[in-house]
C-alpha cells in the first residue's frame, strides 16, 4: 500500500454520490447484496471495488463463505 494514502475506507457520503451517479442496475446490484450479507452499503462497494481491481481481494463469496460457517 502507498504510504502516502491515509484513508482506509469511504465514507458514507463518499458511497452516496457514487450511488447517485451509478447507473441504476448497478446500484440495484449493490443494494441486493447488502441485504444478502447484511453489510453496510459502504462495506459492499469497496468490496466491489477491490474485487474488480484484485483477484485475491476480499470477496463476496468471501462474506457468503463466512456467514455460512457461523451459522453451522
Amino acid at each position: 500500500m502507498n504510504p502516502t494514502l491515509s484513508k482506509q475506507h469511504l465514507s458514507a457520503e463518499s458511497v452516496q454520490q457514487i450511488l447517485e451517479d451509478i447507473p441504476d442496475y448497478v446500484k440495484a446490484a449493490l443494494i441486493k447484496k447488502t441485504t444478502e450479507l447484511d453489510c453496510p452499503i459502504e462495506a459492499v462497494v469497496e468490496m466491489a471495488i477491490a474485487s474488480f481491481l484484485d483477484e485475491e481481494a476480499f470477496s463476496f463469496e468471501d462474506c457468503l463463505l463466512a456467514q455460512r460457517s457461523q451459522t453451522t
